[in-house]
């Protein structure tokens, strides 16, 4: 079907208009120094009263470069995604670049297609938010580009960057925040096994040093932990695995009647919006996702620069909200 309406200016037009040559007009959008600042205003001036605008694609057969890193996502539902890439995109827009977005909706399989789709758009650097990637699927794409995740994959080739939190320092913190408290009785709840949430077991393992009150939310882990809430002897706190693992504990709980933190104490993970919405307010282990954002996207760059692979392991710390300040001491039960 033809185009409806008049033609796209060219920068051809924008010369004529400003009365200068094709090329002072490339050399005035692209920023280079030996441009008049009178050139440049007049370039300027007819650029804009004509309606023109770069053609991206075309500049990079020029530059070599996009301009654009590539963002992939597990979940964007889920805020730790959405609040990285906010940091990211604040990076990103600081050094003159823009970010195109695709999502993986956790699915490995359509994970790894977008991935070859973001290599194949051309953009100049990708930065994967999972850990669902193999060590394969990101040594392939980081054969054609630089590549950084963000999160704990199982393995990350050479060559690749790396921003993670510290889910082993997070974990504990939670853990010894409840043993302060006075819980003796802390049971573990979560809904994956990748490495994260295994790190974050591991390290409730050590901290806690109980047995016998690990749950499944994937498996009736939920209600068969409130069934143990009421028992004696069962767990008089919980720590989840992340935010929305430990939101639908408090949600099942108000459901049966437990009292948080009353009868259990909850603290999450992650430390997203969610946490502030529920009622009680959930304590969480706050990651710097914003910073994280951030630091992937100065990876990427750095990466682009002909710099080396970066190593970066992100500090958490503890924020305590309501869950798990109990009204009673622990011991009374």
């Amino acid at each position: 079907m033809p185009r409806s309406g008049p033609p796209r200016p060219t920068i051809v037009d924008v010369a004529r208009a400003a009365g200068v040559s094709k090329s002072l007009v490339s050399a005035a959008l692209r920023g280079d120094a030996g441009v008049s600042a009178d050139s440049r205003r007049r370039v300027a001036d007819a650029a804009h009263a004509l309606g023109y605008r770069r053609n991206g694609w075309a500049q990079r057969l020029v530059s070599g470069r996009s301009e654009l890193l590539g963002v992939l996502l597990t979940d964007l539902r889920n805020g730790y995604h959405t609040d990285i890439v906010n940091g990211l995109e604040d990076a990103a827009a600081a050094a003159g670049y823009g970010v195109v977005l695709a999502h993986g909706r956790q699915d490995p399989a359509l994970l790894r297609r977008r991935l070859a789709d973001l290599v194949g758009l051309g953009v100049d650097a990708v930065v994967a938010v999972t850990a669902r990637l193999d060590e394969r699927d990101l040594a392939d794409a980081a054969a054609r580009l630089p590549v950084v995740v963000v999160g704990r994959p199982r393995a990350v080739p050479d060559g690749v960057g790396w921003v993670s939190n510290d889910d082993e320092t997070g974990a504990r913190l939670a853990v010894e925040h409840l043993l302060a408290a006075g819980h003796t009785r802390i049971a573990f709840l979560t809904a994956s096994d990748r490495p994260a949430a295994t790190a974050r077991r591991d390290a409730y393992r050590a901290a806690a040093g109980t047995t016998g009150l690990e749950f499944d939310a994937r498996a009736d882990g939920v209600e068969r932990l409130l069934e143990a809430v009421r028992r004696p002897g069962g767990p008089t706190a919980a720590f989840a695995a992340n935010d929305r693992v430990a939101v639908g504990l408090l949600a099942a709980a108000a459901d049966r009647g437990v009292a948080v933190p009353g009868e259990l104490a909850v603290v999450g993970y992650d430390n997203t919006e969610l946490a502030e919405l529920v009622r009680p307010r959930l304590t969480s282990v706050d990651q710097p996702r914003a910073a994280m954002g951030r630091a992937a996207a100065s990876q990427a760059l750095a990466l682009l620069d002909g710099g080396p692979a970066g190593r970066e392991v992100a500090a958490p710390t503890l924020v305590v909200r309501e869950s798990s300040r109990p009204a009673c001491p622990p011991s009374s039960r």
